[in-house]
């Protein structure tokens, strides 16, 4: 007993200056993947997000939802068109992304959030015109390119205490509702809030120099080094778009961004409160 008090006060004493560091600074965090399929994973890391927001950290939570979606395109049985690795959003589909992410998979969130004792808000891009979009491309349908990030809602919420939870869609100036990728949504969001940092959770250790090897984590990269890193193959196929709207979100003003293996539990706060971390941060150079 000795010992596991002692190194609860160890933790502690560890996380003291980094909650000084983040308190009352916004931190944005995108959830999905594995950690968000598996209950257990779901429950510790809503269990972190709560903890941030207890200590004084405005947490935003962005979320996407594609097996949720997936599963539930299955039971009506309609069957998805692929054009260059994304998904035809005809209005059928759209209306099914709606209902999953803005209904089923966000109000779940908020719900245990608040069993968790945290306040939390449920958000969609349509609310307050959060997230404006336009036709990514007509081949498409329904699938958006974010075109403007209002901010507003999110700051009226985080002023009155509330962690908002934001699903990844979007709205047109007609009323048109479009499915956004929820990795450059976080990103844009992270953007428009000039937030501390923005970190994406995915089912990776962060950037590897050889992917077979998790040794080989590179701690920090800067963001002039990205195009090197493409070039020799170290980042690469699908990791590249996320890497580009890492890189993105540093350029638009946000101060350090991670990427993490959401499947380690407590994954979020080692990275946020911990001297060693656990994945790969980008940040200006």
């Amino acid at each position: 007993m000795e010992i596991s008090n002692l190194l609860r006060g160890q933790v502690l004493v560890e996380a003291l200056p980094y909650i000084q560091k983040y308190s009352n600074k916004i931190v944005v965090i995108k959830y999905g993947g594995n950690a968000m399929l598996n209950e257990d994973l779901k429950n510790a890391v809503m269990g972190d997000v709560a903890l941030l927001s207890l200590i004084g950290i405005k947490v935003v939570l962005v979320h996407g939802g594609g097996p949720e979606i997936n599963e539930m395109l299955g039971k009506i049985g309609k069957k998805s068109e692929w054009v260059d690795g994304l998904r035809v959003t005809d209005k059928e589909t759209v209306d099914v992304v709606q209902m999953v992410l803005a209904g089923k998979v966000n109000k779940s969130l908020v719900a245990l959030l608040g069993r968790l004792g945290c306040n939390a808000i449920g958000l969609c891009g349509a609310d307050g015109h959060l997230i404006s979009a336009k036709v990514k491309d007509e081949r498409l349908g329904y699938v958006g390119e974010i075109t403007d990030v209002n901010p507003a809602p999110i700051l009226d919420l985080l002023e009155k205490g509330y962690v908002p939870v934001i699903s990844t869609t979007a709205c047109d100036s007609d009323g048109n509702i479009y499915n956004i990728n929820a990795d450059t949504a976080a990103a844009k969001i992270a953007a428009a809030l000039k937030a501390e940092s923005f970190i994406s959770m995915t089912d990776i250790a962060g950037i590897l120099r050889d992917k077979d090897d998790p040794s080989t984590l590179i701690p920090k990269i800067y963001v002039s080094d990205i195009p090197q890193l493409v070039n020799e193959g170290i980042i690469s196929g699908g990791m590249i778009p996320k890497i580009d709207c890492c890189g993105e979100a540093i350029r638009r003003g946000v101060k350090k961004v991670f990427i993490l293996d959401g499947t380690v539990p407590h994954s979020l706060l080692i990275e946020t409160l911990t001297d060693e971390g656990l994945g790969t941060m980008f940040v200006q150079g």
